[in-house]
């Protein structure tokens, strides 16, 4: 962490932490909404494979969520990556994700970091380029989910970033 991010405190999320990750969600105005209790059980159930950043009264401030692809147990999916509005521009964002990605890189041997990000969406482009460049490692992108393939309504394509290997 940086001297801006000194007052923060990084570690897992809890149920508790729900509804703060929801409203951060709401908040960042460019994430796809899930319901609130989906943030709870998120915070339950995937709490090694997420992180948050707390402030010095333990209110969460950011958030990764993430989890051990089934199917690939080398990889984790990234799937929310957000900052309160007023701790923004502090490399936050880059701190969580290099922390989550440390700790799964330990805990669970994950090699490969996977993300998708709707086209245009700039900040999480800049995020997790860097994220490859700082770890060395290659960045591979395709489209995974077309945009018609959704069936609630306009929706623009998910192109898939892969990122690795990493190594410890």
């Amino acid at each position: 962490m940086t001297a801006a991010q000194a007052d923060l405190h990084v570690d897992r999320p809890t149920p508790a932490d729900g509804a703060a990750l929801w409203r951060i969600a709401r908040d960042s105005k460019v994430l796809d909404l899930n319901s609130s209790y989906s943030y709870l059980l998120w915070c339950r159930d995937f709490a090694a494979t997420s992180a948050v950043a707390r402030e010095a009264g333990g209110e969460p401030v950011g958030f990764v969520t993430g989890y051990v692809r089934p199917d690939s147990p080398h990889t984790l999916l990234v799937w929310q990556v957000a900052v309160d509005e007023t701790h923004r521009g502090r490399g936050l964002a880059a701190a969580l994700l290099d922390g989550l990605a440390a700790r799964t890189v330990a805990e669970h041997g994950v090699t490969t970091v996977e993300t998708t990000i709707t086209p245009g969406n700039t900040a999480s482009e800049r995020l997790f380029t860097a994220f490859a460049e700082r770890h060395g490692a290659r960045l591979e992108r395709e489209v995974l989910f077309e945009a018609e393939q959704f069936p609630d309504g306009p929706h623009d394509p998910e192109v898939l970033y892969r990122i690795g290997p990493l190594t410890p």
